[in-house]
């Protein structure tokens, strides 16, 4: 997705927890036109986790017949966009010319390096009927050393994916090593990415990593004496022996991985160094960028506000 205006941090609720817990954060759901947004990160009181430094819920939104996601063409530098959906599918076409349809339980990685063009639309076979979307969209800091790579895109199905049931709790390790699983997902940095899908009452004890939260896409937690509810991010400390319990019916994300160094973002470019989003901005607005390959008709202007 295309962030729509300059300005990149959402506006939430951030609360204290226990020892276990640094901050809740509670996003307010932003409405972009037939379907809301909720966006977790970046926010003024944390701005990523371990390389995660984007994080949007989309959805679940119903469209009618006619209607649907329409991202037009726009650009990014040096990260690596991760589209996980739950419900719907989404194409992808980009300035390799990749063209791509991503469904439930594949993972999309787009590698953005030193720079990529993307659209996301429907299929008119899709878009001609009722649908509804549902799904995560990350992004990652790549590491200075690979922040102005070749870009590429990657697409994982679902069958790919490895999954087990640990304790009673079904769960997928969509990028990195837990569990005793490890995802075929590349990453470029120690990262951490897995979905598990908890009943009432089950508990689940967390991997360790550097830096870690869970979002709570669908039902509540508990963690020791505090609540997680719906649609909340909780940033966890580094102690041992996390154990998440479900309060309901509860579908779970668990980021994390390495701290990185600072990084600025603005509109869709991140990069460790201001000057190289000041050229992206400059390259952008000249038309400097390729075009999407099948897609060349459109764009989205780089945001007056």
């Amino acid at each position: 997705m295309s962030i729509e205006t300059k300005e990149t941090e959402s506006e939430c609720s951030v609360n204290q927890g226990c020892d276990a817990i640094e901050l809740i954060i509670q996003p307010r759901a932003k409405d972009l036109g037939g379907f809301s947004v909720r966006r977790t990160l970046p926010t003024k009181e944390r701005k990523m986790v371990g390389p995660w430094i984007f994080f949007d819920h989309m959805g679940p939104a119903n469209f009618p017949a006619g209607s649907g996601i329409n991202v037009r063409p726009h650009p990014h530098i040096n990260l690596a966009t991760v589209t996980y959906l739950f419900e719907g599918e989404i194409l992808h076409r980009d300035s390799l010319g990749s063209y791509a349809t991503i469904t439930p339980g594949d993972i999309n990685l787009m590698v953005a390096g030193r720079g990529i063009t993307h659209s996301e639309r429907e299929r008119p076979e899709v878009k001609g009927v009722d649908h509804t979307l549902h799904g995560l969209q990350l992004w990652l800091a790549l590491p200075e050393k690979d922040e102005e790579i070749d870009p590429a895109f990657y697409h994982y199905p679902s069958a790919s994916i490895p999954a087990a049931t640990i304790e009673g709790v079904p769960l997928r390790v969509l990028m990195g090593s837990a569990y005793g699983l490890t995802s075929p997902v590349l990453t470029y940095a120690e990262t951490l990415y897995v979905e598990a899908h908890l009943q009432a009452g089950q508990t689940l004890a967390l991997p360790n990593s550097e830096e870690r939260a869970i979002y709570v896409a669908k039902g509540s937690l508990k963690i020791k004496d505090s609540i997680i509810p719906e649609f909340a991010m909780v940033i966890l400390s580094a102690a041992d022996g996390v154990v998440i319990e479900a309060a309901e019916e509860s579908r779970i994300a668990l980021i994390g991985g390495e701290k990185m160094a600072k990084r600025y973002i603005e509109w869709n470019f991140i990069s460790s160094r201001k000057e190289r989003i000041e050229q992206a901005k400059q390259d952008w607005r000249a038309g400097n960028f390729p075009t999407v390959v099948g897609d060349e008709e459109e764009f989205i202007p780089y945001p007056d506000k």
